[in-house]
């Protein structure tokens, strides 16, 4: 189970264990909290008080500081995984709903023709039209394209790159997806 870490002013930062979430709690860094109770975990006692130390972990916590980095600089990573979630494991071709084991990531203008490894020249497709499609731009293999490729959103970004999200995380994270995001249900 992971625990989304946001900023202060509520933009994501990463997911985090649980046990990395109780250091922030120790370390009085949360500011706020939002989503359920997690876990508990329960410390040593005090001499003084005779008390037991105890951490309430909430799922989504927003700890104090400004980040170093701004968040919409950065650029989400590709990997099949996410690209495959981005695209709800449709082949861009055919249209068909595949397993995640029958899908490849498709170069739109191909390594041969200079081809990028980027967002917006990748799609999903299975293996079957990706080898029909071969090293040709989808207008030289007269293919064309059901869907167009896009850079996920921070926010589509965190949902894609966890495939444990809790209900009360993912209805904060959809909260904030850009109307158009294929992520919505």
């Amino acid at each position: 189970m992971k625990v989304l870490k946001l900023s202060a002013q509520g933009l994501p930062q990463s997911w985090i264990s649980l046990e990395q979430a109780v250091l922030h709690y120790a370390a009085d860094q949360v500011r706020w909290e939002a989503g359920a109770e997690v876990a508990m975990f329960r410390g040593g006692t005090n001499a003084r008080t005779g008390e037991q130390s105890v951490i309430t972990v909430n799922s989504i916590i927003g700890t104090k500081g400004v980040p170093n980095i701004n968040p919409f600089d950065l650029k989400p990573g590709l990997t099949n995984g996410k690209l495959f979630a981005r695209d709800r494991n449709v082949c861009a071709y055919c249209g068909e709903l595949h397993e995640e084991e029958e899908l490849t990531r498709e170069h739109i203008i191909p390594f041969a023709q200079n081809g990028k490894d980027h967002w917006m020249n990748v799609v999903t497709a299975c293996r079957a039209c990706n080898h029909r499609k071969g090293s040709r731009t989808p207008e030289q293999a007269g293919m064309s394209l059901l869907y167009a490729p896009y850079v996920p959103s921070l926010w589509e970004d965190f949902i894609l790159r966890n495939r444990r999200i809790l209900a009360d995380q993912m209805e904060f994270l959809m909260a904030h997806l850009p109307k158009n995001s294929r992520l919505h249900a």
